[in-house]
């Protein structure tokens, strides 16, 4: 199966390399059990590898609402870890494989078999991490012999290294699309540049955008403050997030106007973002339950990947030409980020915007750095050469 034929949507990232290397177990003879089996209700309890220890029911089995939130709480995984591990497990199933708990021997084959795809290093660590986090507790593959072929890989495939940034959607690009968007008065046009103010100033990614319900926006009359419970870099950490309003973004208005639509159809609680049909009304969580895949997978919920294609969709009609980089929603971060930059923001003023963890050196080198440097021209140091002097030399 073709990884680049199956990844559209799949976002770039670094992740580490994480997780203990399990030791293989002594031939005993005797199935392993230890202090990370879990059973569900009707499996057969294996006997224990030490016959020192003797375990019962109550030790192993989990009860039916216990294993019930545990499926549930699989299925709502990150929508990268699910991709990851679905395109993982059709191509297990090509080759005759076991996908979960998969072989040390299956995880490296699989990660030669990223790498003959041609894909960026940062894209095949992410899905090889993605795939070895995915294993049950302490049934991780060894990944040292997959991780020497990343490092033969990345030595001889120096395009592999690139990557491709977002184009930054600052504001000259941003204001444009919002006013094409809703310029015939549509709800979904108030909701895509309402979508979009808030995603440059929130400097938020596109999962944490659609992740928010509307218990966790207040609309006062000079900004919008936003409570998080958590975010990628912070924990277990909740914020009160207040974003100011500016008289070109017109954040209050465009949040304010959409969150009143809402109000106007009795949608006062869940998503801030939802689908709208074209009737103009919301969906309902009856209507999204019949469109399968990702829609019944997120509930009422919108994908990241929508905010994605709107994105694309208004850049296009708004007739604005990047640079070449790819146009996604991440470049709304990407933008905030960029104007902030090249404004004069401090390091501690573009981690705190965006979210970064402190010291972390992605706002400044991904997003500010190569702007100045393509605008400095070390060559303008150099008079200009008269041809018209030089002639009559």
């Amino acid at each position: 199966m073709s990884v680049d034929a199956a990844n559209e949507g799949i976002v770039d990232a670094e992740l580490v390399e994480g997780g203990e290397l399990v030791p293989v177990a002594p031939a005993t003879g005797l199935p392993l059990v230890d202090q990370h089996t879990v059973l569900m209700p009707g499996e057969a309890i294996p006997t224990t590898g030490d016959p020192r220890t003797t375990y019962t029911d109550r030790d192993l089995y989990v009860s039916e609402e216990t294993a019930q939130a545990i499926k549930e709480a699989e299925e709502e995984g990150s929508p990268q870890r699910r991709t990851a591990m679905r395109l993982f497990e059709a191509w297990c199933a090509e080759q005759g494989r076991v996908a979960k708990p998969c072989t040390t021997a299956t995880y490296t084959e699989y990660g030669r078999h990223l790498m003959a795809q041609g894909l960026k290093v940062t894209t095949v660590r992410h899905y090889m991490s993605l795939v070895r986090t995915s294993m049950p507790a302490g049934k991780k593959p060894d990944n040292s012999l997959y991780l020497a072929l990343l490092a033969q890989y990345r030595r001889k495939n120096k395009r592999a290294l690139r990557r491709k940034e977002a184009f930054p959607l600052t504001l000259p690009y941003l204001v444009p699309m919002m006013e094409k968007a809703e310029a015939d008065g549509r709800p979904i046009g108030w909701r895509d540049a309402a979508m979009f103010a808030f995603g440059y100033r929130f400097l938020g990614r596109s999962a944490e955008d659609v992740g928010l319900d509307l218990e966790d926006v207040m609309i006062l009359d000079d900004r919008v403050l936003v409570w998080l419970a958590e975010d990628k870099t912070h924990k277990g950490e909740e914020q009160t997030i207040a974003l100011h309003d500016r008289a070109d973004l017109n954040l209050v208005f465009r949040v304010r106007r959409w969150v009143g639509y809402l109000e106007q159809q009795g949608i006062t609680t869940g998503p801030l973002f939802r689908e709208v049909l074209r009737s103009g009304k919301v969906a309902t969580p009856e209507t999204r339950a019949t469109k399968g895949g990702g829609a019944t997978k997120r509930g009422i919920y919108l994908r990241p990947q929508t905010v994605n294609d709107r994105v694309k969709l208004w850049f296009a009609a708004a007739g604005l030409k990047s640079d070449g980089r790819p146009v996604s929603s991440h470049g709304l971060r990407a933008g905030g980020a960029t104007d902030l930059g090249v404004s004069g923001a401090t390091d501690e003023e573009l981690w705190e915007a965006g979210r970064w963890k402190k010291g972390s050196p992605i706002p400044r080198e991904r997003y500010v750095r190569p702007v100045q440097d393509a605008n400095r021209d070390v060559f303008q140091r150099v008079p200009v050469h008269d041809l018209a002097v030089a002639a009559e030399g």
